[in-house]
């Protein structure tokens, strides 16, 4: 049975933080009732002009920045030609054999395992409207059109054909979203198709360098199905090869009710499209100073930030990539709570390990909402209290839920409800002689050689003093008196 290796690029649609569509006023914010957020120029009327959204231009930039790529000074809008009834003009102005960007580039993986993705070009473009095939009374004849979304700026994002699974493939989607929200150009929101991606797969007996007839999967928005789908088009594509069956050249879409791709058309070429100028807009020139202008701009980007947290806070690479990754602001809230005076090491264990099961104790609530109940200067009190011994680590978990819970402050609820730590000797050693009165039996087998009691004794002390009594202390002073 013949091995093969899958090729895998993704071609990702990212909507732009505007207040307004490419090339008209129009409002470009999600929702609104159909066909309310539109005008003559995004309906393509007769005699209408477009005129391109400076504010989209910068956005584009930027992305194309953050993303490594080489911006080039002059690009050329294009007319891609295809009818749907979703798209008013009958075309798509978009941006064809000279893009705004090529050549950049993502790091995907961890360690040894870090990959490099390749991205061939970033371009502008319009996105159409929407066909509305469920939910009216006659849809079972007939489809509608809301044209809210016809015109809204997107910047197309193409990979090279550089990841060979569907785990790579989920990474660069995540790690592109990430960036994205990190510049402030996308709202990273899959559900309402602000960012959604098209997948390309061949396959190729393993050791052969040419590539396989590609087939491709439509509008794809969340990581899951981004992954089920590549999974499910690889085996499905194994198993015509196998059969000795060639692989059609198409357009699939993704059917998440059933888990399989379905047909949907025969792949178009390039010259399907019969690309052509744009003849309502002038070419795009950008100065060099303006280009340079919006990377002077950009913030501290994931992957600097990661190497940063490693290097300023000793972090591990897995912790830093958690934080930054893994956490949607927990960067942020590690570095106030260290700001505000916690210890590094035990603000990044306590994020990893409690903040992070309260999260998922409370259905993946988000750490920006704990965070009103627990900002990063509450939980940086309760550590400063726990280093300074002035609770031990179960008052410490005690005093956190009550905070996680309904907020407040850990000194005023260890104060409230007396859970301060037990130092004073004489206390101890009273509570010490009590347990020892009380299990003699325990006592008479440590001192008989069955050594493992001695925990036990110490359990029954730290039992008896709810928590606050010091357990090194107890440890001592149960070793003298035994």
């Amino acid at each position: 049975m013949a091995a093969f290796d899958a090729v895998i690029g993704l071609e990702v649609h990212a909507q732009l933080l505007t207040r307004t569509k490419i090339f008209c006023g129009c409002p470009a914010a999600y929702g609104g009732a159909p066909n309310t957020h539109v005008c003559p120029v995004c309906l393509g009327m007769p005699g209408t002009l477009p005129v391109l959204n400076a504010r989209a231009v910068e956005f584009a930039v930027r992305a194309a920045l953050a993303l490594n790529c080489h911006v080039h000074e002059r690009s050329v809008f294009a007319r891609k030609n295809y009818f749907y009834p979703d798209l008013p003009k009958g075309y798509q102005i978009t941006q064809y054999d000279k893009p705004l960007a090529t050549g950049g580039w993502i790091d995907i993986g961890t360690g040894d395992a870090r990959r490099r993705i390749g991205i061939a070009r970033l371009h502008m473009e319009e996105d159409a409207g929407k066909s509305l095939h469920h939910g009216f009374a006659d849809s079972s004849r007939a489809s509608y059109v809301d044209c809210n979304r016809a015109g809204v700026p997107l910047v197309e994002i193409v990979t090279a054909p550089d990841m060979r699974t569907a785990a790579e493939a989920s990474d660069f989607f995540s790690r592109l979203r990430q960036l994205l929200l990190a510049i402030g150009v996308n709202d990273g929101n899959m559900e309402e198709a602000s960012l959604r991606c098209d997948v390309n797969i061949s396959l190729r007996p393993q050791g052969q360098e040419a590539f396989g007839t590609k087939v491709e999967i439509k509008n794809v928005n969340s990581f899951r199905f981004l992954r089920r789908a590549i999974e499910h088009e690889v085996e499905r594509q194994t198993a015509l090869l196998e059969q000795g069956k060639a692989i059609d050249q198409e357009t699939r879409l993704w059917d998440s009710a059933r888990g399989v791709t379905v047909a949907m058309r025969s792949k178009e070429t390039a010259p399907d499209y019969r690309y052509f100028p744009e003849p309502d807009l002038p070419p795009l020139v950008l100065e060099r100073s303006c280009i340079e202008a919006q990377k002077a701009a950009l913030p501290e980007l994931p992957d600097a930030r990661v190497a940063r947290l490693r290097r300023d806070f000793n972090l591990e690479e897995y912790e830093a990539e958690t934080l930054v990754r893994a956490i949607a602001g927990g960067a942020e809230y590690f570095e106030q709570t260290v700001a505000s005076g916690a210890e590094p090491r035990r603000a990044v264990n306590w994020l990893l390990s409690e903040v992070q099961r309260e999260l998922k104790n409370r259905n993946d609530e988000p750490l920006a909402r704990f965070a009103e109940r627990v900002p990063p200067d509450a939980l940086a009190e309760l550590l400063v209290m726990l280093a300074r011994g002035d609770i031990g680590g179960p008052i410490a978990k005690q005093v956190f839920e009550q905070m996680a819970g309904s907020g407040g402050r850990a000194r005023a609820l260890v104060e409230a409800a007396g859970l301060t730590r037990i130092a004073d000797p004489a206390a101890l050693e009273a509570l010490v002689d009590e347990v020892l009165a009380s299990h003699a039996g325990a006592v008479a087998e440590f001192r008989a050689g069955k050594t493992q009691t001695f925990g036990f004794l110490v359990g029954q002390v730290m039992k008896a003093s709810k928590g606050r009594a010091d357990a090194a202390a107890v440890n001592a002073l149960l070793k003298k008196k035994l």
